[in-house]
């Protein structure tokens, strides 16, 4: 049986049964790697050897926690619990509630949307906005799975569909691979190709909002680590905090797409700097404080780094390419069953992988090719990449469009990453996207 295939499913039953995702990615690279043929020492070499992948993202994460704990100095989750709590009314105002309610949903997906393009800085302001607002939340009684499907929408579809910021790198990915494998194509055409794949996306934000998340959801109140020393707010505090994160975002930004280097790093630096500058986070304090902030992260860390190595076995073995081939060979030139085991293969090499964006290069080799034999249109031919490598994204344990919704909602240990991050996004994201995607191939 194919390495990668009895790799994910291992590192998924084991995830599911509340075993350590940590755990469960070290396991599922042994068994991958042995079921693959390269044998104990080899196998053990690729996943240490391949650590380091993620290591500037896990550390970018330790970095924005400490930045979000030491913004507590300032008072800033106080006051947006007293300016909430404002919003939301006295116990028995239902109506302000649910009004509340919706525009803190509305406020959280317009942020996860502008991530990707109007202020690319994808999962780092997750860290800084979710924690302060989870009193709130709990007030409100909001089921944090809605949360975590709210976000990773935002995560996803944007660059889907959207062909700038993020969107633009994975436009610019797949046109180039796809050429490369054969088909020439124009940008324009892709949005075009991706307009039913996302539509399926949006059709799983609506049934988390409107059906399957509606109902009140009762947290325990707990304090976040490092929170429970936050001073009490001030309108300089307050202005202060603004700049900090200001000025995190602007280095951030200006790292990221004028130099075009990794940001996250030194933007969560920066902030952290203005906080030390204006006395709001006192040197006697600050290592307590910036400890607090990368345990919270901790968690989110090691699992992006786990996932690197994993990821590196998944590729050693050739059976990435081999799960492609023996899809090639089921499809026996039908092209309604050919579009979705393609869809199929997409989704259990993203899962494993981690990301859509890797996932381009692996599928494009053989796909394109196929899909042209199998007298798919060009645009059928985009919508069933771009569909198969955004598959898995959602619900995949060691991608940061999950990662990143867990980094937040889990602050104060109410939220479980596989549980209540993992499987919602994957009922709610990858089957209508696997539907759309396949009527996408047979209509267009």
């Amino acid at each position: 049986m194919n390495a990668v295939v009895i790799a994910v499913i291992v590192m998924l039953i084991l995830s599911l049964l509340r075993i350590n995702v940590v755990f469960a990615l070290v396991v599922g690279s042994l068994v991958g790697g042995l079921t693959g043929g390269l044998g104990i020492a080899t196998t053990i070499e690729t996943f240490t050897g391949g650590l380091g992948g993620n290591a500037t993202v896990a550390l970018s994460y330790a970095l924005l926690g400490a930045f979000a704990v030491a913004l507590t100095k300032t008072g800033l989750p106080d006051a947006v619990v007293a300016g909430a709590i404002k919003l939301v009314g006295r116990e028995g105002e239902t109506k302000r509630k649910t009004l509340s309610k919706v525009l803190i949903i509305f406020m959280i997906l317009i942020m996860a949307i502008f991530s990707q393009n109007v202020i690319p800085v994808h999962i780092a302001f997750i860290p800084v906005l979710i924690p302060p607002l989870l009193k709130v939340l709990n007030e409100l009684q909001v089921d944090r799975r809605l949360i975590a499907c709210v976000l990773t929408f935002g995560l996803i579809t944007p660059y889907m569909y959207l062909p700038v910021g993020f969107g633009a790198i994975f436009h610019g990915i797949m046109k180039q691979n796809i050429e490369d494998a054969g088909l020439v194509i124009a940008l324009s055409d892709i949005p075009n190709a991706m307009m039913i794949p996302s539509l399926g996306m949006v059709v799983g934000l609506l049934v988390a909002v409107f059906i399957s998340y509606r109902k009140k959801r009762v947290y325990e109140t707990r304090e976040i680590e490092g929170q429970e020393m936050s001073n009490p707010y001030t309108n300089k505090s307050i202005v202060i905090a603004i700049i900090a994160i200001v000025v995190s975002l602007a280095v951030q930004l200006y790292l990221s797409q004028v130099i075009g280097v990794e940001g996250m790093i030194f933007g969560a630096l920066a902030g952290l700097v203005v906080l030390y500058v204006s006395g709001i986070l006192k040197l006697k304090e600050a290592d307590i404080v910036i400890t607090n902030g990368m345990k919270m992260m901790a968690f989110i860390g090691f699992v992006m780094i786990t996932a690197s190595g994993f990821a590196s076995v998944l590729k050693e073995t050739g059976h990435v390419e081999k799960l492609v081939a023996d899809a090639v060979d089921l499809i026996n030139g039908n092209q309604t069953v050919g579009a979705l085991l393609m869809l199929i293969v997409g989704l259990l090499v993203t899962m494993g992988i981690g990301s859509s964006f890797s996932t381009i290069p692996i599928l494009t080799t053989i796909f394109v090719p196929l899909c042209l034999e199998l007298g798919f249109s060009p645009l059928a031919t985009i919508a069933i990449v771009g569909a198969a490598s955004a598959l898995g994204d959602a619900g995949s344990p060691a991608s940061d469009s999950t990662l990143g919704p867990t980094s937040g909602l889990a602050a104060d240990g109410n939220h479980n990453h596989i549980w209540d991050t993992c499987v919602p996004t994957f009922l709610h994201y990858n089957i209508p996207v696997i539907l759309f995607g396949w009527i996408a191939a047979i209509v267009l």
